[in-house]
């Protein structure tokens, strides 16, 4: 069956599309949240509705303990001051005449950045700002805002195709998207944009928005347009989230490579500079998922390596070997990575319990150096805003009025003192005790830095309980020390450490003095590109229909999840294999079955094929695997080539397991 081409779609926007402008940043004038800069005065709204007698407040930090308290008058200011608080994190009671509370909130103090956050510092963040802020230019501007404090070089926003997008060829008009991203890059902030949804008019009937459009031109149409709409103002885009998870889709490694190289090519085609990333994976990668990655010959067409990670921080560098090889040499990008924490079910706050708040922060710095460690040259926390599941866990920094948990403190720390970190080594000297070790420039001076913890490999419960000598030695050139909420440390280390992270500088290269290994020499430190990958892009895309009754879930390693094909042995399937021209030119080639386990066939009613530029032409196959004889025959790769001449290869492989 072959289509004909369909004009791009078209949207005028005045919006800028220079590169955003990175400069200090300064709170908004209300201090949205309670957020501070040391050196403010701090005050924080009184609610509404407490009782017209004389009141009593209480501040406490992050330890629990009482730092001050006061009175508020029965006549109410519209604002309670506080005293001068140094950095940290805050707790803020009004309590009646009983000592019961009537009120409570939080508050922060941060050391304001010094400089600039660098381009290339990786400490970045999913905001998800168009959602939680959907249609609200102001709150939008106080989200944004709040990440730019913290230090932060990108956020991860979210977009819905099917609201920008609402009929096959009409955009709709300024929409939240817009909003949210302009006001990001006037914050001099820069914007990672994904969506997963496909809207009703692009879908096959009795299938459900979570999958992908079987045209892939409407992918590659959609792409092409958003990259010109958002011309400067998103820098960069994920072409789909999770898709290998039953969240969001299913779809199988040939699947995710066949709309990867479609988005790919309509991105580029609207915005050559945009940065593309893989349409991210989630769960524990796996040697399969690799493989697939590999056979697809999908490495062209993604500039960063994107994953999502849940699990422990310990895990990283080990969990991350398949990820790592995936790459192809491209960054590796962490787009989502916490590890949940259930919550109070203290509805509507979901408030995490105490002393949890304070080990999620501790935790938070612990998974960022992690993630440099093992290889991560972007890193997104999940997330900003208030946000918990169904099964009772609360990601969000900060709380549904944008106050602060600890861990928004924390990040504050990280993003200003690990500012351009780029990680020189580990060094693991006993007693559960991490030292890692980095080359950054906090507060925008270069510098070796050190971040330093000890903790057991447990759970939350067990968590925040051990203690241990400080193993660095005493001579080391320290020029100065922070503890985990990015307080100076005058005194220097305490002699004892535990979970909570501190932060180390030194004297520039002075790392070199502690037996760091540098990560180079480690097992499966650096990505390893696959043999002979070519460099050139083919504008030509094959794509399989598989029948959809055969599929398979496959969990190829604990927690990990992927999708497959089935067969039944000494039984034909009927597919369909569908090719698609990108470029500009008519296209002819062959196409071809190669790489073919013992027993398998793969017959294509024709083998030549011509496609006009934009044209979608399906071609009738049938498969058939013998009988089993070996494990080995129950599970395998099938690869299409088609060789297009000076056009170049496409390549489609797919992953076939017995029913």
């Amino acid at each position: 069956m072959a289509c004909a081409l369909v004009l791009p779609l078209t949207f005028s926007s005045t919006a800028s599309d220079s590169p955003p402008t990175r400069l200090i940043p300064a709170p908004l004038t209300d201090h949205p949240g309670n957020v501070f800069l040391l050196g403010d005065r701090v005050s924080i709204p009184v609610p509404e509705g407490l009782p017209r007698t004389e009141l009593t407040w209480r501040l406490s930090d992050d330890t629990g303990v009482q730092r001050d308290s006061g009175v508020l008058p029965a006549e109410r200011p519209a604002r309670l001051a506080l005293p001068d608080l140094g950095i940290g994190w805050y707790r803020v009671e009004i309590v009646g005449p009983d000592l019961q509370p009537l009120h409570a909130t939080t508050a922060a103090v941060l050391a304001p950045l010094r400089s600039p956050t660098p381009l290339d510092s990786p400490i970045s963040l999913d905001a998800a700002i168009s959602w939680f802020a959907h249609d609200d230019p102001i709150r939008q501007e106080q989200f944004a805002n709040l990440a730019a404090l913290a230090g932060v070089n990108w956020l991860r926003d979210r977009l819905r195709w099917r609201e920008i997008q609402p009929e096959r060829d009409r955009l709709a008009d300024q929409t939240s998207y817009d909003s949210a991203a302009a006001i990001q890059h006037r914050a001099g902030l820069r914007v990672l944009q994904v969506f997963h949804d496909t809207p009703p008019w692009a879908r096959e009937p009795n299938t459900p928005g979570g999958r992908f459009a079987t045209d892939l031109r409407a992918v590659h149409r959609f792409t092409t347009a958003m990259a010109r709409r958002f011309r400067g103002r998103v820098q960069a885009w994920e072409p789909w989230n999770e898709a290998n998870v039953e969240s969001f889709g299913a779809h199988t490694v040939d699947e995710m490579c066949s709309w990867q190289k479609a988005a790919w090519l309509g991105f580029k085609a609207g915005d050559p500079n945009l940065i593309i990333g893989w349409n991210v994976t989630a769960a524990v990668p796996t040697p399969q998922h690799t493989e697939g990655i590999r056979a697809n010959e999908v490495a062209r067409y993604f500039d960063t390596y994107n994953i999502h990670t849940y699990d422990w921080f310990h895990e990283y560098d080990r969990l991350w070997s398949p990820a790592r090889a995936a790459t192809a040499g491209k960054p590796l990008w962490i787009t989502e990575a916490d590890r949940g924490m259930k919550h109070l079910n203290n509805p509507p706050d979901y408030d995490l319990p105490w002393p949890g708040e304070r080990l999620k922060a501790e935790a938070l710095i612990q998974e960022y150096a992690c993630s440099l460690a093992a290889g991560a040259a972007q890193h997104f926390h999940f997330i900003l805003g208030h946000y918990h599941e169904p099964n009772g866990v609360q990601f969000g920094l900060l709380r549904r009025d944008l106050t602060p948990r600890p861990a928004y403190v924390a990040l504050a720390a990280v993003g200003r003192i690990l500012a351009g970190a780029r990680p020189l080594g580990r060094w693991h000297p006993g007693q559960d005790v991490t030292v890692l070790a980095f080359r950054a420039r906090p507060d925008g001076e270069e510098a070796d830095l050190l971040v330093i913890w000890a903790e057991h490999p447990v759970d939350w419960e067990s968590r925040g309980r051990h203690l241990t000598d400080n193993p660095l030695p005493g001579d080391l050139p320290v020029t100065a020390s922070y503890d985990y909420l990015g307080r100076d440390c005058p005194a220097g280390l305490p002699a004892r450490i535990g979970s909570a992270p501190y932060f180390v500088k030194l004297a520039a290269n002075a790392a070199r003095q502690l037996p760091v290994v540098p990560l180079e020499t480690q097992p499966n430190a650096q990505p390893q590109p696959p043999p002979a990958a070519p460099t050139d892009v083919c504008p030509l895309v094959l794509q399989i229909l598989w029948p959809t009754a055969q599929r398979k879930k496959v969990t190829d390693l604990p927690w990990s999840e992927g999708h497959a094909y089935t067969f039944k042995p000494g039984e034909s399937t009927a597919a369909r294999v569908v090719a698609y021209n990108f470029g500009p030119t008519t296209a002819r080639g062959t196409l071809t079955a190669d790489g073919l386990p013992s027993g398998w066939t793969f017959r294509l009613a024709t083998s030549e094929v011509q496609l006009a530029p934009g044209e979608r032409r399906e071609l009738q196959a049938t498969f058939l695997a013998a009988p089993v004889s070996t494990e080995s025959d129950a599970d395998g790769w099938l690869r299409l080539r088609g060789d297009f001449g000076s056009l170049g290869s496409a390549v489609v492989a797919f992953r076939c397991v017995k029913e």
